[in-house]
């Protein structure tokens, strides 16, 4: 390394966000950066450990210690060479991703002052196309046609490993513009949809083609599909969201956290939402259920909206601050994650389990709730919940229920394909590996995991790719 006492002396520094009363009034990315001399500051930070942690988190597998050298030095351009070997979309990943390699820093592990890995990434690709440092490439075509059916980040990242293979890789999106949920479920002051916009742009002029609005098994059949591809990367995501099947749930004013978020999001792209079916929290009392990342997109959703008040519920116990001894290293530590949303003006309640909701003419007008406890499992394992028989009621307009997705339900499309394909009516579904019970059909992303982080989606798209291809080599 170019300094390798830099941590010594040389304190973490974000970039932050943007302040809440500029923010608040609009849907651009609340994220700053840092100008390029403390960027390179920052990367100095890190040591080239012996057994880089950051690494080995990492399912992509980024090579930090190498890029954070080049970056120190200067070299932007010879990072993105090396960041770019690893990962497809680093725009996507330095903006969105909960950075477990950071969580494995040493520097993390041993004050608490982790390197600034992700927004290093985010830097470094900001450069590269700034720069011009990232041209399309036209590769050598090998006359073999790969379908990808969804674009979200796996299938974006299968389409791209096997376009520069030199297949001619056309990819299915039922909806009205390719990202899937980094388009219709990640808010743009988290991602602005610009920065999904540029990269498409780049994988159609290196050959890619997307066709939109096409639900495969109704605009395009499953027989035609298996007639004119070589291959079929299935990548269609989990997508159904976990339901609360209690009493008034079917009040007007109770909703999925997505339909929230991928309807604002459809607004801001200009696509038209007819005004009988368009959510608007202003001037309501907004209660989330759930305490994850959805639930928090959807507190600044109802933020910019203008709602009233918003709360935020959780079954589970507040996590610690900081540290939890409960989830040492190497495990993803369980700690209180205070959002940019949440900063933005939230009240967040836990240990709260939803009885039912209160509705007057069909309308809702409050969710009653119960407070549970949770007890150490005897055998070590999952805690038990103990209700309490305390109650109260929580006013609200308008509920979003954000409390994750069941399992993926690929086996309609896949039991599909594979009819199409050889005749087979009884086939393996929920493949443990990409390729589906030895046909030319294959899955990744949320479709095989079900849901999970975008890096993981990504990774997972890259593994479908090289084993589409090494199917293909051989057949």
């Amino acid at each position: 390394m170019g300094n390798p006492k830099a941590f010594l002396t040389i304190h973490r520094q974000e970039a932050g966000y943007r302040p809440v009363h500029e923010r608040i009034d609009d849907y651009s990315e609340v994220e700053q950066t840092l100008n390029s001399s403390d960027r390179r500051t920052q990367a100095s930070r890190c040591m080239d450990c012996g057994v880089p942690f950051c690494h080995w988190a990492c399912p992509l597998g980024n090579k930090q210690p190498e890029w954070q050298d080049l970056l120190y030095r200067g070299k932007w351009r010879d990072a993105y060479r090396v960041l770019e070997q690893t990962c497809d979309f680093p725009e996507f990943t330095g903006r969105i991703c909960p950075a477990l390699c950071e969580k494995s820093c040493v520097l993390k592990l041993s004050c608490d002052e982790p390197v600034t890995i992700r927004e290093n990434e985010a830097a470094i690709v900001e450069v590269a196309f700034r720069e011009g440092f990232i041209r399309p490439v036209q590769p050598v075509r090998n006359g073999k046609r790969v379908a990808v059916i969804g674009s979200g980040p796996a299938g974006l990242a299968a389409a791209n490993q096997l376009n520069r293979r030199g297949y001619e890789v056309t990819v299915f999106e039922k909806y009205e513009l390719p990202g899937g949920l980094l388009r219709f479920g990640i808010p743009n002051f988290k991602l602005g949809k610009n920065i999904i916009d540029r990269r498409i742009r780049l994988m159609e002029q290196e050959g890619v083609v997307f066709k939109v609005n096409t639900l495969v098994g109704s605009e395009v059949s499953a027989k035609e599909i298996a007639a004119t591809f070589d291959a079929v990367c299935v990548a269609i995501g989990a997508e159904v969201p976990r339901d609360l099947p209690i009493e008034g749930r079917n009040l007007k004013g109770v909703h999925f956290a997505l339909e929230l978020l991928a309807q604002q999001n459809r607004l801001l792209e200009g696509i038209a939402i007819p005004p009988k079916s368009v959510i608007n929290c202003k001037g309501k009392k907004v209660l989330v259920i759930g305490g994850g990342d959805t639930g928090s997109d959807c507190v600044g959703t109802a933020n910019r909206h203008g709602a009233t008040s918003v709360t935020q519920i959780e079954i589970m116990p507040q996590p610690p601050v900081g540290h939890n001894p409960e989830t040492p290293w190497p495990m993803y530590p369980q700690v209180l994650k205070t959002s940019s949303s949440h900063e933005e003006g939230c009240t967040r309640r836990w240990n709260l389990a939803s009885v039912r909701f209160i509705g007057d003419k069909n309308i809702l007008k409050g969710v009653e709730v119960e407070e549970v406890e949770w007890l150490p499992a005897k055998d070590g394992g999952r805690p038990e919940m103990r209700k309490t028989g305390r109650t109260e009621v929580i006013e609200a307009d308008q509920v979003f229920l954000a409390m994750g997705f069941v399992h993926p339900e690929q086996e309609g499309l896949i039991k599909e394909l594979s009819l199409a394909v050889d005749g087979r009516k009884n086939i393996a579904v929920a493949p443990t590996t990409n390729q589906v019970a030895g046909t030319n059909i294959f899955a990744c992303g949320d479709a095989v995991s079900g849901a999970s982080l975008v890096v993981r989606a990504m990774a997972s798209g890259r593994q479908a790719a090289k084993a589409i291809d090494n199917y293909l080599r051989d057949n």
